[in-house]
């Protein structure tokens, strides 16, 4: 892992406080925008086995709330339009070209799920509709030539996972690992990247895998195929409910691995609580956010910022849910990029912007992680630490670690 750039913040505000004086004899407008809004599409699971996740969408909600009732966007309210697909690819697809065709939306923002972008990304690419910052680390979010109009926010989940397999390799040395997987793009990225990590070394460590269906009611046939198999190291990587599951039951079978859990389910409230907080001991887990039970964040400005956004705008949300400021943070992203457009708000200068951010800091990052993008490098966030959960909260260890691609 390459170490991190230290380069000087760019004050991104700051930037652009003169931009729509100077831009405004030269109004550019696609499908989308006024003089008065901007549309933005967006669906989520609000129903189904992954209905956790529809925090996420409720808290992007409510951020656009909060920069409407701020004045907008260079004097523009933000639309925001989001619909329930349930996590079902054929839903998805009719949703999204709802929003394209029929809401006439400047751009897709969020959409949730590996599967869900996946049957979407060729035709917004095609319509030339961003898909930016989508909701999963899939790695093929981020390959500008084929799809210049994708774009992903968090790290990638096959390089989290080969981080995961470097920590094991030098922590547990004769260590047998098994993993469960959710089966779809996502898992699938985990898998890779977890072998990718492992290297030469792969048939040594890694003894067993098991996937899941996200329809699985269960998965604890799963997580005893996985004990049998003698291991005493396990990586959990699948969506909340299931990796709440798989806590429960590991600790059932008095099963005692060391446990790694992919961050897509490190959440305190819909994971490690569902699961029993002396269930979720000892778990590690990589963090690029800082999370809203970590008592160490609570005078930072943007930590302070974030709870009376909540008060406010989302009085009756659950403090300890992750997905909130998720949603606060990768909202910033795009609230910056926004910005930046001036009054060019054509879905080219979008993306054009967006993969423009150098050392970007937005709220609710950690320390020493920063936003970079470029022509070239549609990774916006390649950058992690290690944190182990003590049975209230997530303690964060060693250095952040880095991988910026070009």
């Amino acid at each position: 892992m390459s170490r991190i750039r230290r380069r000087a913040v760019i004050a991104g505000s700051a930037a652009f406080t003169f931009a729509p004086a100077i831009v405004r004899a030269q109004k550019k407008y696609d499908p989308g925008v006024t003089d008065k809004e901007i549309k933005l599409g967006h669906t989520n699971p609000y129903s189904g086995p992954l209905s956790a996740y529809g925090v996420i969408g409720k808290g992007i909600t409510a951020y656009w709330n909060m920069v409407n009732d701020q004045g907008g966007i260079n004097g523009r309210k933000i639309n925001f339009i989001t619909y329930d697909d349930g996590f079902q690819p054929p839903k998805t697809v009719e949703m999204v070209r709802k929003l394209v065709e029929d809401d006439q939306v400047f751009a897709i923002y969020q959409l949730l799920g590996t599967p869900t972008n996946t049957v979407v990304q060729k035709y917004l690419n095609q319509k030339k509709v961003p898909q930016l910052f989508v909701a999963t680390g899939a790695s093929k979010w981020g390959n500008p030539k084929e799809f210049p109009w994708t774009m992903g926010w968090q790290p990638d989940y096959a390089t989290e996972a080969a981080l995961y397999a470097k920590h094991i390799m030098a922590n547990h040395p004769n260590g047998k690992v098994a993993m469960l997987y959710q089966n779809d793009d996502s898992g699938k990225d985990y898998l890779n990247g977890f072998i990718a990590g492992f290297g030469k070394d792969k048939d040594k460590f890694l003894i067993k895998t098991v996937s899941y269906e996200v329809t699985d009611p269960t998965v604890d046939s799963q997580i005893i195929q996985l004990k049998d198999s003698g291991a005493d190291v396990f990586f959990n990587d699948a969506a909340p409910k299931a990796a709440a599951q798989a806590i429960r039951k590991v600790a059932d079978l008095g099963w005692k691995p060391a446990h790694y859990l992919a961050n897509v389910a490190a959440s305190v409230a819909s994971t490690l609580k569902p699961a029993g907080l002396d269930n979720s001991k000892g778990i590690i887990t990589a963090a690029y956010l800082k999370d809203p039970t970590d008592p160490q964040w609570a005078n930072a400005p943007d930590f302070l910022e974030w709870k009376a956004w909540m008060a406010k705008y989302i009085p009756q949300g659950n403090m300890a849910d992750a997905s909130y400021t998720y949603a606060y943070s990768v909202s910033s992203t795009m609230r910056h990029v926004l910005t930046a457009c001036g009054d060019n708000l054509t879905r080219a200068n979008l993306m054009k912007q967006a993969a423009s951010m150098k050392d970007l800091v937005v709220p609710i990052l950690l320390p020493g992680i920063k936003i970079n993008t470029s022509p070239t490098d549609f990774y916006p966030i390649q950058s992690v630490q290690l944190a182990r959960f003590d049975g209230e909260t997530w303690k964060l260890f060693g250095e952040v670690l880095s991988h910026e691609g070009s």
